[in-house]
């Protein structure tokens, strides 16, 4: 008897068996035709392009002449280039202030617009406006504001006994007021960021913060901030990621200048490619530039981690 019962389990476990592996193989037939259109665009879109890149970084290639093959000869170049040098600590230095001033200024736009008050709603539209406009638009209304002569910043500046300052056209400032301009224009984005944060916080621990005979600022400090962390840390990654792209608001109000002050990476790789046309060069330029992404991504990710970490 017992011996029939385990040669009975055994074949229902065989029929189990093949019956699962039929599923998987009616699954994969259903499966496939979904994933190929998909991996087909995937590699179309991004793995091509990234291996002609690199294709293209080991040549010397100018476009109108011939391609030769060079090796690493484009990034022993980069390596000696100072003005690349010059245009990666640009970069940082407009990414630095790009990211803190906004993710301050928009946290505390967020606690603002969380309190209720009259006609906070409006106040809220308002302030979210400039994040509507487009970098262009934002860029070409922003160059008449500098205008030395004719721009309003200075006549404003004017009004208070303030001289008038060059603001881009001057070397030592352009870096700050292209930074100035992403922080109108983003700013809003930090601050819906945190506000949809600050709306999912629980009140118990704030109820017990009362009770003891926490302050205000101490709640902020000890509650809020902690809990805040994580929407802090996905509006950091945000900001870093626009930061480090930004090209046409740069381009359209400085083209890099005054002489090449305000020229950061997307700036530098955007002349050698377009208006030299060293295709090889700009080609080096963009493998350098996104290894300088993952190394700065990876940090972002780890650091988002030990914020959640420390959040729990």
């Amino acid at each position: 008897m017992s011996g029939g019962t385990t040669t009975g389990d055994a074949a229902a476990l065989s029929g189990a068996a093949a019956d699962r592996a039929r599923r998987k193989r009616a699954y994969a037939r259903h499966y496939w035709p979904f994933v190929v259109p998909a991996a087909i665009v995937v590699v179309a879109v991004i793995v091509f392009p990234w291996i002609f890149t690199l294709w293209m970084s080991v040549n010397e290639w100018k476009l109108g002449s011939g391609r030769s093959f060079v090796g690493f000869a484009n990034y022993e170049r980069l390596w000696g280039d100072e003005r690349f040098h010059a245009s990666i600590w640009r970069t940082l230095y407009f990414t630095a202030l790009a990211v803190v001033i906004p993710v301050v200024l928009g946290t505390a736009a967020a606690i603002v617009f969380h309190r209720r008050f009259p006609l906070r709603g409006l106040a809220r539209t308002i302030f979210i406006l400039p994040m509507m406009a487009t970098p262009v638009a934002v860029a070409l209304v922003w160059t008449m504001m500098f205008h030395p002569q004719l721009g309003v910043l200075n006549w404003i500046l004017s009004q208070f006994g303030i001289p008038p300052s060059l603001w881009v056209y001057d070397a030592s400032t352009v870096i700050p007021t292209l930074v100035m301009v992403e922080v109108w224009h983003w700013t809003p984005l930090v601050m819906l960021l945190v506000l949809g944060g600050l709306a999912s916080l629980p009140v118990d621990p704030y109820e017990a913060a009362k009770i003891d005979g926490a302050t205000g600022w101490q709640a902020f400090r000890f509650i809020t901030l902690p809990l805040l962390a994580p929407f802090l840390m996905v509006a950091i990654i945000i900001r870093t990621i626009d930061a480090l792209k930004a090209f046409d608001t740069i381009y359209v109000i400085t083209q890099g200048g005054p002489g090449t002050a305000s020229e950061t990476i997307n700036i530098f790789l955007y002349l050698n490619a377009f208006a030299y046309y060293n295709m090889g060069y700009a080609s080096a330029v963009v493998v350098v530039f996104f290894a300088l992404i993952i190394g700065l991504a990876l940090l972002l990710l780890w650091s988002r981690e030990r914020f959640k970490d420390a959040a729990r």
